[in-house]
């Protein structure tokens, strides 16, 4: 047993059961595919450890997948707490901030063909909306990685959320 029972529960689950679990973590079936087949974690850091070498490995099209379960910025979805409580920065932002993320989220699809993926976790919704700014300059290739890497960070979080349960 370990000192966290969602650990626990994730290790013991069955198949089905664990890719359920983590289908509320991310969306990539090639990153849930990798961490149910890694099972069992002896401790947390394992389970980190293994979901960023998912991440890492992710193909373009397996991270599109990832990016495609997450809400726009600036509009989480009503029908997925996890999205309402991680952009909780945007509860309190004026019209002003979140026509400017409208804006900037039209202007990110158009550029890059996908919503703008952030690890919005304590962040306001300027915070949010300056990153969202920054990274259009980014060329593609650039912001695939950067990309890549806040999947990690909301991960990271899902994951802490989902063994800390």
């Amino acid at each position: 047993m370990s000192s966290a029972p969602g650990l626990d529960r994730l290790n013991d689950a069955s198949a089905d059961e664990a890719i359920r679990l983590l289908g509320e973590v991310c969306a990539s079936r090639a990153w849930i595919g990798a961490v149910v087949a890694a099972r069992p974690y002896g401790d947390p850091d394992k389970l980190y450890t293994n979901s960023d070498e998912a991440i890492a490995a992710l193909t373009a099209d397996d991270l599109q997948e990832a990016i495609d379960g997450h809400a726009v910025i600036g509009r989480p979805r009503h029908d997925d707490p996890q999205s309402a409580r991680e952009q909780s920065g945007v509860h309190h932002a004026g019209d002003v901030v979140l026509a400017d993320l409208r804006a900037g989220n039209i202007a990110y699809e158009n550029r890059f063909g996908r919503v703008f993926l952030i690890c919005a976790s304590g962040r306001s919704a300027v915070e949010m909306l300056a990153e969202l700014h920054d990274r259009l300059d980014n060329d593609p290739a650039t912001e695939w990685e950067v990309t890549r890497e806040e999947l990690r960070k909301i991960n990271r979080l899902r994951l802490e959320g989902l063994i800390s349960a």
